[in-house]
């Protein structure tokens, strides 16, 4: 009567992909974009982009880069570069001059692209995976047994022995 349901192989388990930060329209930003999450460009972006995660060119969008890495590319807007992602998808109102490397890919009637297009089973986005930088609790505690202190006289350093398990 009062059980959980069970669950079913067809449920999601990936988390769902989502935009996080937004580089709004009338912005020009010039450099490089490298990280996790999502992120949306309505304004003018040139540079670098290598982003695990999404990656939305709104229609006021305009990206021009070397080459334009992410898990999944919405474009809306206007990109001129090279994109290699695991799935791109080309909106009605979305331009792409540039060669694209995918997993999957859509487009929408209406939809522009210059450039070859080349499938594959398995796309290498060359992403760095995030870095870990919480310590670990056995780390603190050598770090903290071996803690120097510094006094106007001397350098001493505190005994391992006196450290309480």
């Amino acid at each position: 009567m009062f059980r959980k349901p069970a669950k079913t192989p067809l449920q999601n388990t990936q988390p769902v992909e989502r935009v996080t930060s937004v580089l709004g329209p009338g912005i020009n930003w010039t450099g490089s974009l490298r990280g996790a999450g999502g992120i949306r460009i309505e304004g003018n972006f040139e540079g670098d982009i290598q982003i695990k995660g999404m990656l939305v060119v709104g229609e006021t969008g305009k990206v021009t880069c070397q080459s334009l890495r992410a898990n999944t590319i919405i474009v809306a807007g206007l990109v001129k570069g090279n994109v290699i992602a695991e799935k791109l998808e080309i909106r009605a109102t979305g331009r792409v001059w540039g060669d694209v490397q995918v997993m999957a890919f859509a487009t929408e009637e209406g939809a522009f692209l210059r450039g070859q297009v080349t499938m594959e089973e398995h796309i290498d986005l060359g992403l760095e995976a995030p870095v870990d930088i919480t310590p670990s609790i056995t780390a603190v505690k050598e770090i903290t047994a071996s803690v120097e202190t510094v006094s106007p006289t001397a350098v001493t350093r505190k005994s391992k022995t006196s450290r309480r398990s």
